[in-house]
């Protein structure tokens, strides 16, 4: 795509149409970090909404927020030093034991998270991590898959942001626990595919605490005059780390005090 002559808000609109187009093509494209724009993080949002947008006009609705890069063994993964966030579209998600057709997906990566429901809104700065759990609904067990539209997982901060975090699609357990009968830091993930475990991990690999990556959110959207809705599931982060998936594989989460889900991905078209 030629962007000579362009404004750098027609840049910024046309790197978003590139990777919106990437999506539903399910072609990946190089890395727009690479390409000597001296893209910046503010930016990388921006292009970010300009990919959701896209999608938002064709009739697809945001149902939630999705927290990226919490872990270690994530951040390490895709090359990134700090935690960043994007949006749930409604038809990313699944219920456990669903069949989700793999050629939806361009590079899939399972995650194992925690699922937050606020019961009130939570707006910040000044948000803490018991706040977030005195907002708190319900927590439950859920399968992330994240994917990037950028080849072969070449990311860094900037890549990973524009393409929404890196969101795929989003597999929600049925189980609905009080966090406050539980040690969310302590939590005891395994997940494992076609029946061998492939990961372990634990609630505090998330930012040391699942509610403390909540409340990151709930403070950076704050700056940005947005609120974390009532109601709306928050993906708080991995507890483990990424498991490549095939086509065929069944995937099992299981968080101990929490809960499991499933799902299979199948070679059906989509």
């Amino acid at each position: 795509m030629a962007m000579t002559g362009m404004t750098r808000d027609e840049l910024l609109s046309a790197l978003g149409r590139e990777l919106h187009d990437a999506l539903v093509r399910r072609r990946p494209v190089d890395p727009l970090a690479m390409r000597g724009h001296g893209l910046t993080l503010e930016e990388a949002y921006r292009i970010q909404h300009h990919m959701l947008a896209h999608r938002i006009a064709n009739g697809v609705r945001v149902v939630g927020k999705k927290i990226g890069a919490t872990s270690e063994p994530v951040q390490k993964a895709v090359g990134i030093d700090q935690p960043d966030f994007g949006l749930l579209l409604d038809d990313c998600a699944y219920r456990s034991g669903d069949e989700i057709p793999y050629n939806r997906l361009i590079q899939p990566r399972a995650e194992g998270e925690i699922a937050f429901f606020l019961g009130r809104d939570l707006t910040g700065p000044g948000v803490t991590a018991q706040d977030v759990l005195d907002a708190t609904d319900y927590v439950s067990p859920c399968l992330e898959i994240v994917d990037s539209r950028i080849r072969d997982w070449r990311i860094g901060i900037v890549d990973t942001v524009a393409d929404n975090a890196s969101c795929g699609v989003f597999i929600l357990g049925e189980d609905r626990i009080d966090p406050a009968d539980l040690d969310l830091a302590a939590c005891a993930m395994t997940m494992s595919v076609n029946g061998a475990q492939a990961t372990r991990g634990v609630g505090a690999a998330s930012l040391g605490h699942p509610a403390r990556a909540v409340a990151w959110l709930a403070n950076t959207f704050g700056e940005l005059g947005e609120t974390l809705t009532a109601g709306e599931p928050v993906l708080s982060g991995s507890l483990g780390a990424l498991i490549d998936i095939h086509p065929d594989d069944e995937v099992r989460l299981e968080i101990d005090g929490i809960g499991a889900c499933s799902a299979r991905f199948t070679r059906r078209p989509k």
